[in-house]
């Protein structure tokens, strides 16, 4: 078994309280189905800055990330299956899953 992230990225922001919440139950159902896979459920990212070796530091990162999870799987294929009942997939957003190599 080995850890991988989930990176998410876009998803349309729910405007209401009963959307808001309506988007955390299905998150929450949705960690719950996963069970033990979850490492760390994670969190939504908040305002950016991007750097880089020889400029001045830019408001906002180009990849537009916009949270993360870490899940434990037996291989790539498997947590990006185990990616495909996320709730920010309905919302317009996408999934990029990463395997963590150990060090």
């Amino acid at each position: 078994m080995a850890n991988f992230v989930l990176a998410y990225r876009g998803g349309s922001v729910p405007e209401t309280e009963a959307e808001q919440q309506a988007v955390m139950e299905a998150w929450m159902g949705w960690f719950g189905g996963l069970g033990g896979a979850v490492v760390d459920g994670g969190a939504p990212f908040g305002a950016s800055m991007s750097r880089t070796g020889d400029s001045a530091p830019a408001d906002g990162a180009d990849s537009q990330l916009t949270g993360y999870s870490i899940l434990t799987a037996g291989s790539l294929a498997e947590a990006t299956e185990l990616a495909a009942g996320c709730p920010i997939l309905s919302r317009g957003g996408t999934v990029d899953v990463y395997e963590s190599m150990p060090m």
